[in-house]
């Protein structure tokens, strides 16, 4: 029987970047394997652990994981051959060769049978006839003290999308043209004039495919998401959308009270985790610079370096002073050799992932 999730990415890959389109390491400190692993298990990774999955990889996420972790062995997941395709080429173009590519379905127990230290699904699970079964999967293929990140849609956040996903399926559109003839003709100040207007999907054929005649959409509430990761043995580690609190217990109660007027962030980003073992600073533990941020704060380089946000949160702009204290980090320093002024300072930058902390 087709799959029509499937067949959907395999008529329009998604997302549709520019084969010269690039990213440089520092914007990619987010994903880097080591830096998340210590941050959220207070130690460098086991050898064991030293291996990546993107499930649910599309036509670009391949890239930019390879630029953040070169040394990492890499395994890109995708139920589209053309979507493995146009990534396999986007890495090779740049030069990124630590990427292996898996056509497959991430719900199929045959389809990788290795475990992983770092998965990363995002934008995948709503896509899923069963999202808790796929979420299991993934949790299976963790390592002791693995993490996952997975990006899921908010009811709220796409209540319009859906309603003109909706509507579109009932009368029969079927293909981005048709669906973008009706966008255009739109009257001024209708939903979907005013969808147009505010979203950068409809501007490429594979965007607009995504987010408006999409065959398999789910979306949650907070208390939903928190019930399916319930019934996994996973752990919420932390929310990364944008303006997430830093404690995900204070995330939550914020979340709640946006949802009762209807309103949300964002969709939910967060990070989850399988039997990690965080633990309190200690004097003798280590604070290292996050490796994709070590060519940013060269001496040799001059100005500000502006990096993106990535984690939900406002990142600052690296003034020279600014890489001056993290490049004191290129080599791990001992907490104990920390002055009061400095502790204050590595504990915002590691809040930001530009500094780790292990024992």
């Amino acid at each position: 029987m087709a799959n029509p999730v499937q067949e959907h990415y395999q008529k329009y890959p998604y997302p549709h970047y520019p084969l010269i389109a690039s990213v440089r390491r520092c914007d990619t400190y987010a994903l880097n394997l080591e830096a998340l692993w210590t941050r959220f298990n207070r130690a460098l990774p086991p050898s064991e652990a030293n291996k990546i999955l993107i499930a649910g990889c599309g036509t670009f996420a391949p890239y930019p994981w390879a630029v953040a972790n070169p040394n990492v062995p890499i395994t890109a997941l995708d139920l589209s051959e053309r979507s493995l395709r146009r990534a396999r080429w986007h890495c090779l173009l740049h030069g990124r060769r630590n990427v292996a590519y898996r056509c497959g379905d991430l719900a199929d127990q045959e389809t990788i049978d290795e475990k992983f230290g770092l998965i990363d699904s995002f934008g995948v699970l709503h896509h899923l006839e069963n999202p808790l079964a796929g979420l299991k999967m993934l949790e299976r293929r963790l390592v002791s003290g693995g993490i996952l990140r997975v990006m899921l849609y908010s009811r709220y956040a796409r209540q319009e999308e859906e309603s003109i996903r909706r509507a579109f399926r009932f009368i029969g559109v079927d293909s981005p043209q048709n669906a973008r003839r009706l966008l255009q003709r739109a009257a001024p100040g209708s939903r979907l004039a005013n969808y147009l207007a505010a979203s950068d999907e409809p501007v490429t054929v594979s965007g607009l495919a995504d987010a408006l005649l999409h065959p398999c959409v789910q979306t949650y509430r907070i208390d939903e998401l928190l019930e399916m990761i319930v019934q996994t043995g996973l752990e919420l580690l932390m929310f990364a959308h944008r303006g997430a609190c830093e404690d995900p217990m204070e995330e939550i109660e914020r979340l709640k009270i946006m949802e009762k007027d209807h309103r949300s962030p964002g969709n939910f980003v967060l990070y989850l985790g399988k039997n990690v073992k965080q633990a309190d600073s200690s004097s003798d533990s280590m604070i290292m610079l996050n490796p994709c941020l070590e060519s940013s704060v060269s001496r040799f380089k001059f100005g500000t370096v502006m990096i993106h946000q990535r984690i939900g949160i406002e990142n600052p702009q690296l003034t020279y002073r600014d890489r001056s204290f993290l490049r004191l980090f290129a080599t791990p320093v001992r907490r104990s050799e920390l002055s009061r002024d400095m502790a204050a300072k590595v504990a915002l930058y590691k809040r930001l992932f530009f500094l780790s902390e292990y024992s």
